[in-house]
């Protein structure tokens, strides 16, 4: 038989993400004042995301939620968790402005690198999902979230119904998204990261203190901890030794 003329497969390439750098402007860090003060910020911010999924650890204080909230910022996502219709609905309603709009401290040093730009996404904070949970209520747009209403879920289910149902396109940034989620649920929410990566339209960035959800394989590990954000392996958190 004659040689096959079928060229050989190339080998898939890995989902590759949206965003591809977080820095600072070295003239705009004063490492005498807040947020510039806190230990990993001191030297400036200088991060390459190179997977679509990447975690932030370290300890309470190491600017986790800081970096995570001046990320969304940017992205002009809500300030106090939403996407960027959600932030344009609340300038509609409010003739002030709203908190973080003036983009102050690290969120006005902070330079966002893509490829390509996206505009879609949300930005999740454990402590004020009440507050998106009733926006939505009140717009009545909960259909988007399984058809029923996210305050008459339980908070592991609300956060679960959100996952599912209105992630798909974008960047999403979740502060601590474990504080609502049982055990079992976290391996949930690990599925439901896992098929939005493997459909190459959504990159996480997610700070969290659960080593279950650190355990997401292939994932970067950005300690907080050091001088300087630097990538960490599992096994050598302080999460998976504890």
């Amino acid at each position: 038989m004659p040689p096959s003329t079928r060229k050989p497969l190339e080998p898939r390439q890995p989902p590759q993400p949206f965003l591809r750098r977080v820095i600072t402007l070295p003239e705009l860090v004063d490492p005498t004042r807040y947020p510039f003060n806190i230990r990993a910020f001191r030297g400036g911010i200088d991060i390459e995301l190179r997977k679509c999924v990447t975690f932030f650890v370290g300890e309470n204080g190491s600017g986790k939620s800081t970096l995570l909230e001046a990320i969304a910022k940017k992205c002009k996502f809500h300030p106090e968790g939403g996407s960027r219709d959600h932030q344009r609905r609340a300038r509609e309603a409010h003739e002030e402005d709203l908190p973080g709009d003036d983009e102050s401290g690290l969120a006005s040093a902070l330079r966002l690198s893509w490829l390509p730009k996206v505009t879609d996404g949300f930005f999740l904070r454990a402590e004020s999902f009440y507050n998106f949970a009733t926006y939505v209520d009140e717009v009545s747009t909960f259909q988007r979230y399984g058809g029923k209403s996210l305050l008459k879920q339980s908070h592991g289910e609300s956060f679960l119904s959100l996952f599912v149902h209105h992630f798909e396109l974008g960047v999403f940034i979740l502060d601590e998204p474990e504080a609502a989620l049982s055990p079992q649920r976290q391996l949930s929410f690990l599925k439901v990261i896992r098929e939005l990566e493997a459909s190459r339209q959504a990159q996480f960035l997610i700070s969290t203190h659960s080593p279950i959800l650190l355990a997401y394989p292939g994932a970067t590990l950005l300690s907080l901890d050091g001088d300087r954000i630097e990538e960490v392996a599992y096994t050598e958190t302080d999460h998976y030794r504890v």
